[in-house]
């Protein structure tokens, strides 16, 4: 993809073995390796949830995205990277939004794939990742029988892993979306006071922190309370395995953190919010109701973070709206039952 995005790309390798020396640098980098490849995204916002929230909130609805969430960020830098290293080809394990950016990304570079998901995976997801060429294995329904499903099929096939944590690339792909965020709002004459990011496996949040360097931006996470991963691991000062349970949130699931995303975070994050199930649907349905944007659990859990706790947070608050892969049916299930309950009328 080009002399200079190769030098980027070589950079990076570097950082693949010293995790720690990633810097708001790398975001900067990651942005311009970027550029032509993504789409800008909009930064969206709408009067009736500030007014709920109680402070401005600033959208930033990568749930337009490419691959219909921010992930296509890192996986793009992560697969140019193995790409021009002479990848084979590139396997990769995920709840599901990570696996069809890495799909979009091996299609780009004409590498096989195959991505490993949980057996009950969302069949939107499933149908994204087949449309773009790749295999889909399914494998239990925790992190665990993933990550050895993909050991398994690695020592098959001989593929390079695309870890969706521990990946630098990933990590710092991810990062530009709270960057760009930063940027737009900067550019209308706002200083966020906080930005509020969704937390699965850690690298959006990481990410996050790295991008906020510099910038006086309060980092805030929001997790769904039946898998409260980082909150577990910034009380035992290291990733632990939680006991996951239900959510709708299913971009969230992982029952674990990242190594990388939690070193790079632990120090940086000014709060952690676990969330409801129940405000986390009511969120996903303000957000198609008073900002016309569909976005999936995962995004709507920033959202609900953001609505319950702005006010406290500062005057403007930036949200990441992570991605908008969602299943139509849940969607419409969950606006029914808001109607049905006499909250809104449709």
């Amino acid at each position: 993809m080009g002399k200079a995005w190769a030098q980027e790309a070589t950079a990076f390798s570097a950082a693949e073995k010293y995790d720690m020396r990633l810097d708001r640098g790398d975001i900067s980098r990651a942005e311009r390796r970027l550029t032509g490849r993504i789409w800008r995204t909009p930064v969206v916002r709408s009067e009736h949830l500030d007014e709920l929230a109680g402070a401005r909130l600033w959208l930033k609805a990568e749930n337009l995205q490419r691959g219909g969430s921010f992930k296509v960020r890192g996986a793009l830098l992560a697969v140019e990277q193995l790409a021009a290293a002479g990848s084979r080809g590139v396997i990769a394990q995920s709840t599901g939004n990570h696996a069809i950016a890495v799909s979009l990304a091996a299609r780009e570079y004409r590498l096989p794939a195959i991505l490993v998901l949980p057996s009950d995976a969302a069949p939107i997801k499933i149908q994204r990742i087949r449309e773009n060429g790749a295999e889909v294995t399914l494998a239990g329904i925790v992190l665990a029988d993933r990550v050895a499903m993909v050991e398994k099929l690695r020592n098959v096939h001989g593929y390079d892993v695309v870890d969706p944590y521990e990946n630098p690339h990933v990590v710092a792909g991810q990062g530009t979306a709270t960057a760009e965020l930063l940027g737009e709002t900067s550019a209308r004459g706002v200083a966020l006071d906080a930005v509020v990011v969704p937390i699965g496996g850690g690298s959006a949040i990481a990410g996050a922190c790295l991008a906020a360097r510099g910038h006086g931006v309060a980092v805030v996470g929001a997790e769904p309370e039946t898998v409260p991963a980082f909150t577990a691991a910034l009380r035992e000062r290291q990733p632990v395995t939680v006991a996951a349970g239900h959510t709708i949130a299913d971009g969230l699931r992982p029952e674990r953190i990242g190594a990388l995303p939690f070193r790079l975070a632990q120090q940086s994050v000014a709060e952690v919010v676990t969330v409801k199930e129940a405000a986390i649907a009511e969120a996903l349905c303000a957000a198609f109701l008073d900002a016309r944007l569909v976005i999936e659990p995962a995004a709507a859990t920033a959202l609900a973070a953001a609505l319950s706790h702005a006010a406290g947070f500062g005057r403007d608050v930036g949200v990441l709206l992570s991605g908008g892969n969602v299943e139509p049916g849940l969607v419409a299930s969950l606006l029914t039952g808001r109607a049905d309950d006499s909250r809104r009328v449709l």
